[in-house]
């Protein structure tokens, strides 16, 4: 409530949709999987069920305090506390070259456009050309300005853009937007 613009959820995501946010992860092989903005590690849990112990799971958390928290829960996860626009840099330090898979708990309908078009251009910028990129929004924000312009940033960014059905256990009901291919 003190944070909206940081911390954009008034409740950890549920299990049901964390399996849909993260549905992308590839089965098989080494993928790389970034997350931004873990917080307190619903979407974390999932994505290394999906490993299981394969690839690289890098998650960019901005408070401090929380990415100490979750790298003590995850320590098979490569937590930064950092801002997630400079993802470019992240990868390149570690040597990781593009993600496959983009995983977003970012609350995008909170940011301006300015910083909803940097955040998102460091995420086009960090894909593989067949990559994937994942985030919710909630049911009941859609008709928001910020939330329909966000919309719009996705379908001028990605190729394809596909929204899941209503999670409607979570609180507040949400759905998954499922971005694909990258425009350069």
């Amino acid at each position: 409530m003190r944070s909206p613009a940081v911390i954009g959820a008034i409740a950890p995501s549920s299990r049901r949709l964390s399996e849909a946010v993260t549905a992308p992860i590839p089965e098989k092989g080494e993928p790389v999987v970034v997350e931004l903005g873990p917080g307190t590690g619903p979407f974390t849990a999932v994505i290394q069920e999906r490993l299981g112990g394969r690839g690289h799971h890098l998650a960019i958390e901005i408070n401090k305090p929380m990415a100490e928290r979750l790298a003590a829960r995850f320590p098979r996860v490569d937590v930064v506390s950092a801002d997630a626009s400079d993802l470019p840099a992240l990868l390149a330090e570690r040597g990781l070259g593009q993600a496959d898979v983009v995983v977003s708990g970012l609350p995008w309908a909170a940011f301006g456009v300015e910083l909803q078009n940097r955040l998102m251009s460091a995420v086009t910028r960090s894909m593989i050309p067949s990559g994937a990129f994942t985030t919710f929004a909630y049911v009941h924000a859609l008709a928001l300005p910020p939330a329909g312009r966000f919309r719009r940033l996705l379908t001028q960014r990605f190729e394809e853009v596909v929204p899941s059905r209503t999670v409607w256990r979570n609180l507040p009901p949400a759905f998954v937007y499922n971005a694909r291919r990258p425009r350069g």
